[in-house]
């Protein structure tokens, strides 16, 4: 699959009766970084402010009953838009959009990383070999999850945060982003500031891989299908709904495990009060609440997931063909 459209390919002078799927007519080409990293972080922080209430949310449901047998705890959260109606009458509208600017710090840092990566692991020709789209997109998920790591520990802190009546999972009470950061390496230093990464990283891992090589499988699928004219938009957008399925299902365990990892508080010694790490967590979310329970907030995972993928994979791979017209 080449993430560039049909469009580059030569048309035939006489339509031939019989409707053959086109090939591309020469390897992917690369943009230049600094371009594709912007083009892949604009992508993705344009998707994150329209998704960002469903984040808060699923945040909300992921640490509700944290290591509570089911039934033993008070529900403040039973479902996405109960939930979005809780916090915004009780946080108001500003509540929805709680953790935006880390939100969107995450977003450019890793996936302007991610894209990035993985166009030029495409362009390379590693893609090319079987299973090279999921290893590539495995590869460009924890680099860009490594780097960004200290931004959605702030994040999940910030979207974490609320009134005691409506409180679930550990209140870190920062006044700010930037308060976040300077609070988190006082009391931790700088390998404070990557804590949670050892959940981070096979979350996006597995999320990446998935988004990846399914959104390119997919629209290699759809335009030798010719389903839609070889320039239409609806052939991305189509792969990305697609997309967004397989990363919703694949994901939703990681990102559990990632949201407990990040949020839960430290000892003295710098050492998380409930989890030693990615291992000890799946154990003991799956000892107190269940298998199930590292599947809280699905809903509201797919509910977000689904439409950031689908409109950060569509801006992403309009705004690289557009970039390829001009710059070649």
């Amino acid at each position: 699959m080449r993430l560039i459209n049909s469009q580059f390919t030569s048309q035939p002078s006489i339509t031939p009766v019989a409707r053959t799927p086109p090939g591309p007519s020469h390897a992917p080409r690369a943009l230049w970084p600094p371009l594709d990293f912007s083009l892949g972080a604009l992508a993705c922080c344009g998707a994150c402010v329209v998704t960002n209430p469903l984040e808060v949310v699923k945040t909300r449901l992921q640490l509700q009953g944290e290591l509570q047998a089911r039934g033993s705890y008070q529900r403040h959260y039973r479902g996405v838009l109960q939930a979005l109606w809780v916090v915004g009458s009780t946080d108001g509208l500003r509540g929805l959009q709680k953790g935006l600017t880390a939100a969107l710090l995450y977003q450019g840092l890793m996936n302007g990383v991610r894209l990035g990566f993985y166009s030029y692991a495409e362009a390379a020709g590693l893609t090319d070999a079987p299973g090279g789209s999921l290893v590539a997109g495995a590869v460009a998920g924890a680099l860009g999850s490594f780097i960004a790591s200290p931004a959605y520990l702030v994040k999940t802190h910030l979207q974490a945060q609320t009134v005691a009546a409506i409180a679930v999972g550990h209140q870190h009470n920062h006044q700010g982003v930037s308060s976040a950061f300077v609070s988190i390496y006082r009391r931790e230093g700088v390998t404070g500031l990557w804590r949670g990464v050892n959940g981070a990283v096979p979350r996006v891992m597995v999320g990446s891989a998935a988004q990846l090589a399914t959104f390119s499988s997919a629209k290699d699928w759809v335009t030798r299908a010719q389903w839609f004219g070889p320039n239409s938009w609806l052939t991305a957008l189509t792969a990305a709904m697609m997309s967004g399925v397989a990363v919703t299902i694949t994901m939703t365990p990681f990102d559990v495990i990632s949201t407990r990892l990040y949020n839960q508080p430290v000892d003295e010694f710098k050492r998380g009060r409930l989890y030693c790490g990615f291992v000890d967590c799946l154990m003991k979310v799956c000892a107190t609440e269940g298998v199930m329970g590292l599947y809280k907030g699905m809903t509201p995972v797919f509910v977000r997931l689904a439409p950031h993928t689908v409109l950060s994979m569509l801006i992403w791979d309009v705004l690289r063909q557009r970039a390829l017209l001009y710059t070649h």
